[in-house]
């Protein structure tokens, strides 16, 4: 049975709070086909019983896979493996505490109908208001450097539900190179510069408590890796072949070669079998077997194509 929805969860010593974020989760159920829907857990290296934990909450479901990294590399990293595993239509990346209320999760699969991303928005008149309102005002701050750097007028880039086509996802996902929690600035940076469309979805949320995140710890790795989005250059290795390749040929021949995640970026002058940026062995396995080319891409030529998982 073909997957509709892959639901990605981001883990990192979430083992107290992964039962209730179930809880807010079984309110979605009945709004789903679970039969066609994945739930993917990727624990980011916890120093807990994350993974045990994860097991016992999601393991009943139809359809899930639980990975742990071995070692933390960031919420990023993190993100990027599990929409590399996605089989789903569609993806949403959701907080291990389902702090945005999971009903809202239809609305966010309709709006992919028309969009290739739908992420939540928490703004409400204009703003995100927190229970602290010093993170009010840290969240209004933190959004003007993200409007300035990333290029985006999105309001509510940190939001923790973000939907998904699946091939733009794995774009994405291929392109970034932000580890940490930058990395939402980054996806609507990316988003913009290859001319991708954003349908936010308001949602209802709670401020959950017991957050292993630290401001203040992570706030200059966040603030220097905003200041160098405009600065980083974004290629990958790519296969270039017709725009007619086949595409059955194509998945087959990546299986062959061990590569995952990838994503065929078409337009009418050709095809580009987008790479992870280690992928190029991979992919000139694939080129020589199917007649291809390798070499890299930037984001313009990378812009306004079609994609489609591979």
């Amino acid at each position: 049975m073909s997957i509709d929805l892959s639901i990605v969860i981001p883990a990192y010593n979430e083992s107290a709070r992964l039962a209730n974020g179930y809880e807010r989760f079984v309110r979605a159920q009945n709004l789903l086909d679970m039969s066609r829907t994945e739930v993917i857990v990727i624990d980011d290296g916890s120093n807990d019983d994350t993974l045990r934990v994860a097991h016992e909450v999601y393991g009943h479901l139809p359809e899930t896979l639980f990975v742990q990294q071995p070692q933390n590399l960031g919420k990023g990293a993190a993100v990027r493996l599990g929409i590399a595993l996605a089989r789903g239509t569609n993806v949403i990346v959701a907080d291990a505490d389902m702090a945005i209320d999971p009903v809202h999760f239809p609305e966010i699969v309709s709006a992919l109908d028309t969009s290739p991303l739908a992420p939540g928005s928490r703004t409400s008149n204009g703003r995100i208001s927190y229970e602290s309102a010093l993170r009010t005002i840290a969240g209004g701050v933190f959004h003007q450097l993200v409007r300035h750097y990333a290029k985006t007028h999105v309001r509510d880039t940190q939001c923790g539900c973000k939907g998904f086509q699946r091939g733009p996802a794995r774009l994405l996902a291929l392109l970034g190179m932000i580890d940490g929690f930058a990395y939402d600035a980054e996806i609507f940076y990316l988003a913009e510069e290859l001319g991708l469309t954003v349908h936010p979805v308001p949602v209802e949320w709670d401020d959950v408590s017991g957050s292993s995140v630290k401001v203040s710890r992570v706030s200059v790795t966040m603030l220097r890796d905003l200041r160098g989005l405009r600065k980083t250059n974004y290629e990958n290795p790519v296969v270039e072949f017709s725009s007619n390749v086949d595409r059955d040929a194509l998945a087959l021949a990546a299986r062959q070669a061990r590569a995952q995640g990838l994503v065929l970026a078409s337009s009418s002058a050709n095809a580009l079998l987008v790479l992870p940026r280690d992928g190029a062995l991979a992919g000139l396995t694939i080129a020589e077997q199917l007649g291809g080319t390798l070499r890299t891409a930037s984001l313009l030529e990378l812009r306004a194509r079609r994609y489609e998982a591979i």
